[in-house]
């Protein structure tokens, strides 16, 4: 018998989101969401432009982002007097192209953000399993070595850290994953807590299902959607900390290029040549922005209680 009133076959997936209570989330269902919603597509769109314009940096500049010329000096963007269309955003103040060096500098914004995200979200993964399902000691200690994550103030901590090891993309990226993994553990924590209870577990614990299965094959599918939520919000946040340690001196150094780093050398012209500043800055502001509305929207569109329509 087929229609609305099928009863879904135990021990499947639509068993098991039903059982969740979680709304579809298939890619059609996303796709469709994602259209209807204005924040989430404006997110979409400004990241998906990043993205493409780090790709395509070598095609899209003329300029080497390092490549010092001490004669063309703080030059103003072409639409201000004294501005030229070799350099339409101007130039900083060793003369190099602004628009080359933000172009480069998304590369590096979005290698860090998403390198360190990784690293978090495979620490906290893997803590978070460990300590939901098992629960007990392993979950005491590993809650109480959080909690003490928590308790050091973080940009302190990698800011020693960064001063002892040295500065480096993949330090950089290290440094933050590793002291990052607290919010991804407590997410994954409170959805295996929840998940380990239902039905569809304890009748795959009832056949014989192992540790292991039942953590792989009946509890990681069903938290994908929170780990995929809180990635993409701490995708900006791990931007926001790249540019914070670049500024201060101690993440990405030269030849390579960094927002913060550009904010950081343009801070003392902002009242001469404000552009030096100003567009790393817009930059750092529209990518994380954008990251920020995309996270929201999904965060809704994987919560059946919200109601996406309007957004």
């Amino acid at each position: 018998m087929t229609g609305s009133n099928e009863m879904p076959i135990p021990g499947t997936e639509q068993e098991q989101e039903q059982d969740n209570g979680r709304a579809p989330t298939g890619f059609r269902y996303i796709w469709q969401q994602l259209i209807i919603s204005k924040t989430g597509m404006f997110g979409a769109v400004l990241v998906l432009l990043v993205v493409l314009i780090a790709i395509g940096a070598p095609l899209l500049t003329s300029h080497d982002p390092a490549a010092v010329n001490p004669l063309g000096r703080l030059k103003p963007p072409a639409w201000l007097e004294g501005g030229t269309a070799e350099y339409w955003l101007g130039t900083d103040n060793l003369g190099r192209d602004m628009w080359s060096r933000i172009v480069y500098g998304a590369r590096v914004s979005l290698i860090v953000g998403m390198g360190a995200v990784i690293v978090s979200g495979i620490i906290g993964a893997i803590l978070g399993l460990v300590s939901g399902f098992y629960g007990k000691w392993l979950d005491a200690v590993i809650m109480r070595v959080g909690d003490a994550f928590m308790a050091i103030p973080t940009i302190l901590f990698m800011l020693v850290v960064m001063a002892i090891v040295g500065p480096g993309i993949t330090t950089l990226i290290f440094v933050i994953g590793v002291t990052n993994w607290v919010p991804f553990t407590r997410v994954v924590r409170s959805e295996v807590l929840s998940i380990k209870e239902r039905d569809f577990v304890h009748a795959a614990r009832s056949i014989g299902a192992k540790n292991g299965r039942l953590i792989v094959k009946h509890i990681l599918p069903n938290i994908l959607s929170s780990f995929i939520v809180i990635c993409g919000m701490n995708v900006g946040t791990t931007i926001i900390m790249e540019a914070s340690l670049s500024f201060l001196g101690l993440g990405i150094k030269p030849p390579d290029v960094s927002w913060g780093g550009m904010l950081s050398d343009g801070r003392q012209y902002v009242a001469t040549s404000w552009w030096v500043a100003t567009f790393p800055g817009l930059a750092i502001t529209f990518t994380v922005l954008g990251v920020i509305f995309l996270g929201d929207w999904l965060r809704d569109v994987l919560d059946p209680r919200t109601d996406t329509t309007h957004k």
